[in-house]
């Protein structure tokens, strides 16, 4: 099969279901004619409600939600299972479900205030539920945290020449926030400034590689660069969002757009033929069975519950207008759906599957080199067939795509994290309980950060990421079931969010508990326990869920 077919067929489904499905979506649920202030206008802080240009706003959202789940995803699941299952999840999974979800979540954000998804669940389904819902969140969060810790620290530590670009993103990012927000530059010229400079901030990267080896102060490598990075993560989520979070993901999604871009017209241009099997077998020795772990392992390419954390956390405060709500958060799962292809691409058809002996073997870089090299290798071997692109040149900016969009990742999850965090031990909104201990932005931020410590500190990367799949398509589901038991409250028709609800439980609580077992017999009590804990949480939340939609739905 031609890798050129599979992208074009990818690219109109993915285009025609924003087109036909998701306007239909909004037309059933959250009309354009009905548009009210929203909570950025109502409630402007200027630290985390703030009306913002769609444009940037897109630019946050995208480099927030794509992170390393639509690329790491699909190559993890591809080896596993091989090519087709993967695509078609992608695709069915991002138009019907994912799409959905992220939409779904932001616009009810919006219609209650820009609270988070947890604490629409309160008036959605109960104050129990809405308890359960954020501790779960919150677990969930702080899984993330540790993971995306995990990846970027060990991206900066396998290819020094990124070292620079990646660090020099953050006074980047405050310069550009300085230019437009500050001395009201025009927001096209920030960004070609700002451009260039990233540009040089890459070509000073190839020249000067900063090697991080050794013993730091006492730590090996790894875990000097991991602590590192859970620090950045704890100023970044305190700063006002205008300061760092939103230009950075602005800035960031610039990147991600050229390697799309790229991977795309290299896809395009030398249009190579897949090398990966389209199907291996319904169960892989390593990754278990095709259900449920193929639909939790690609994770963010198809549907991601960390969506709904940002779409309701950070978004929904940012948007000025209710019309922008399809194309930055539908419009946004669609447009990562479309990076998880070229993505699964760059491996399927930029790697050898056959010739173990050769140094492009796909099994031979994942086993040898990790999840981060395999990708930009790929990655590099598709886009040297452009004018002017190198293969060292297509692999180094590749695993800069990816380091960066995992950093706003990082960040943004630390953020949200101490949204929930003050949820949880107040009882109610933070904004509610400024001035209180608990509330306090160092420490909520600080609680998230620890724990993400202890679960990343044994650097169980692989083992780890599997929990993170699954505990996030269970956010996914019980966001799903929190828009589901909303929508029946307004009168709205809610199957459109119903069915994607029941399957993403029924497969990743399948997930978890296979999970579950594994580590059971394995021994590895930290992750046994997380699983435990996420799949009793998510069996309480679905229990409360059903028990209000029974009094509310009548057949």
């Amino acid at each position: 099969m031609n890798s050129f077919v599979i992208f074009i067929i990818g690219a109109v489904f993915l285009g025609a279901g924003f087109l036909l499905y998701g306007k239909f979506v909004r037309r059933k649920l959250f009309p354009v004619e009905n548009e009210q202030p929203t909570p950025a206008q109502t409630l402007k802080d200027g630290v985390d409600y703030i009306p913002t240009n769609p444009l940037v706003l897109f630019g946050h959202h995208f480099a927030s939600i794509a992170g390393a789940g639509p690329i790491v995803g699909p190559l993890v699941a591809v080896g596993a299972w091989g090519w087709m299952p993967v695509l078609l999840w992608i695709l069915l999974g991002s138009v019907f479900l994912g799409g959905v979800h992220d939409f779904t979540a932001m616009m009810i954000s919006v219609k209650n205030g820009g609270v988070s998804i947890a604490e629409v669940a309160e008036k959605a389904i109960s104050k129990r539920a809405r308890w359960l819902f954020s501790v779960f969140v919150w677990l969930s969060l702080v899984l993330i945290v540790a993971v995306f810790a995990v990846v970027t620290a060990k991206t900066l530590i396998a290819e020094p020449s990124i070292v620079i670009p990646t660090a020099g993103l953050i006074p980047l990012a405050m310069f550009f926030a300085w230019m437009n927000y500050r001395i009201k530059t025009s927001l096209w010229l920030s960004t070609i400034i700002s451009l260039i400079l990233l540009v040089a901030m890459l070509w000073l990267g190839g020249i000067f590689p900063i090697q991080i080896s050794g013993t730091i102060w006492g730590m090996n490598a790894f875990m000097f660069v991991f602590i590192l990075l859970l620090l950045y993560a704890l100023f970044a989520s305190v700063l006002p969002v205008w300061i760092l979070l939103q230009p950075r993901d602005y800035l960031s999604v610039w990147i991600l757009f050229a390697g799309l871009f790229l991977g795309a017209v290299g896809i395009l241009v030398a249009h190579p033929v897949i090398n990966a099997p389209a199907f291996f077998s319904f169960s892989d020795a390593a990754k278990g069975p095709l259900w449920p772990m193929l639909f939790v392992i690609v994770a963010c390419g198809a549907i991601s519950g960390f969506h709904s954390l940002v779409a309701s956390g950070t978004t929904s405060k940012q948007l000025s207008k209710e019309r922008h709500a399809l194309i930055i958060g539908y419009g946004g799962m669609l447009t990562e759906g479309l990076l998880a292809i070229v993505a699964l691409m760059s491996v399927a058809a930029g790697l050898v599957w056959a010739a173990k002996s050769s140094p492009l073997n796909f099994h031979t870089l994942i086993s040898k080199s990790g999840w981060i090299i395999t990708f930009s290798t790929g990655f590099g071997q598709i886009v040297s067939h452009l004018p002017f692109v190198s293969e060292k040149g297509g692999k180094l900016f590749g695993m800069l795509m990816l380091n960066g969009f995992v950093l706003t990742t990082l960040d943004t999850a630390t953020r949200l994290s101490r949204f929930l965090f003050t949820e949880i031990v107040t009882g109610g909104s933070s904004k509610q309980q400024v001035g209180k201990w608990y509330s306090n932005r160092w420490f909520a931020s600080g609680v998230s950060i620890v724990g993400a410590y202890f679960i990343g500190m044994t650097n169980s990367w692989q083992t780890i990421w599997p929990v993170f799949g699954a505990a996030n398509q269970l956010v996914a589901a019980l966001a799903l079931l929190v828009a589901t038991s909303y929508l029946l409250g307004v009168k709205k028709p809610a199957i459109y969010t119903a069915i994607p609800a029941a399957f993403m439980l029924i497969t990743t609580i399948g997930a978890l508990v296979y999970e579950f077992i594994k580590f059971s017999t394995d021994g590895n009590y930290i992750l046994l326990g997380v699983s435990a804990a996420l799949i009793i949480l998510a069996t309480m939340v679905f229990t409360e869920t059903i028990a209000v939609a029974q009094k509310r739905f009548v057949v």
